[in-house]
């Protein structure tokens, strides 16, 4: 299961991280943001010596979510030595989000 982190836990699991991380920005109340969880769960087992995947719930953390301009549920920032270089919007399919987080490693 990805692991879903507060604004406190950011800087030290994203910013501060050296490697790939992919932060998928979701809400509770979001239809396709419960469909993509199953993915982002095997994406996370099947990347995981090579990518970090976290979540975070855009209506517990507004601050963080405004920070990135996130207006848009599912939106997955993919984050390279603690620096945004990828967005993807919406729900993809699986090969799809693979794809172009291999992209960035």
């Amino acid at each position: 299961m990805v692991k879903v982190i507060t604004g406190n836990e950011f800087k030290s699991e994203v910013e501060d991280y050296s490697g790939v991380a992919v932060v998928d920005f979701f809400a509770e109340w979001c239809g396709p943001c419960k469909m993509l969880a199953p993915v982002l769960d095997n994406l996370n087992e099947e990347m995981k010596d090579e990518v970090k995947f976290l979540k975070v719930d855009i209506d517990r953390e507004m601050a963080l979510a405004q920070r990135f301009n996130i207006t848009s549920v599912p939106t997955m920032l993919v984050f390279k030595n603690g620096k945004v270089v990828d967005t993807i919007m919406g729900f993809r399919p699986k090969e799809m989000i693979q794809s172009q987080i291999k992209s960035n490693l």
